[in-house]
């Protein structure tokens, strides 16, 4: 019996150590799939992580932050887009302050609002909006959805990329007419 187990436990752990392969090669066969659609080039793409997390490490640093904001980090070619909420007014501003002096930090497009954090209802609705709105855009041919980033935050949506002016157009005008949608910023950089 002893064998048997011990047998049984070795299978056990080569099946779960081939399905951890699988998911690896899987996460990263969609990674690399969504690396090459972007039009950003692959160096772009690395800078844009890197600068993502030096942006929230300076935005932690920030007194008071945890307690009294809820802010939200998106990085698409050098353009930083910060979203949320802070209950005063000096983090808001240190908060683009502090983005600003971040290398390869193009232009900071800060968002955040005033007043308390949303509730859990709220940011419910914000991911089913934004899954209606990235439904719609894929059966538009005019948007390119792989290229680009939606953000949706307190029904408000704010769309990121490299676009034409025809695919940007196409894009606010999907995301401008789903119902629920207060506003929509483009925070875009025309190609054409």
């Amino acid at each position: 019996m002893g064998k048997l187990t011990n047998h049984l436990i070795l299978l056990g752990i080569l099946v779960s150590l081939s399905g951890c392969a699988s998911v690896v090669a899987v996460g990263a066969a969609g990674t690399a799939a969504s690396s090459a659609s972007d039009r950003r080039t692959l160096g772009t793409q690395i800078d844009d992580k890197t600068t993502h997390a030096r942006v929230s490490n300076a935005i932690d640093s920030i007194a008071g932050v945890d307690e009294n904001a809820s802010i939200s980090i998106n990085v698409y070619n050098g353009q930083v887009l910060l979203t949320g909420q802070a209950n005063q007014q000096s983090i808001i501003d240190l908060a683009g302050e502090k983005a600003k002096t971040i290398e390869n930090v193009g232009r900071v497009h800060n968002q955040i609002r005033l007043g308390q954090p949303i509730p859990a209802s709220s940011t419910m609705h914000d991911i089913w909006l934004g899954t209606k709105i990235r439904t719609l855009m894929s059966t538009n041919e005019k948007v390119p959805l792989l290229k680009l980033d939606l953000i949706v935050e307190d029904s408000e949506v704010f769309i990121m990329g490299m676009l034409s002016r025809e695919e940007a157009s196409a894009a606010v005008d999907v995301a401008r007419n789903v119902d629920g949608v207060t506003r929509v910023f483009r925070v875009l950089e025309l190609t054409d």
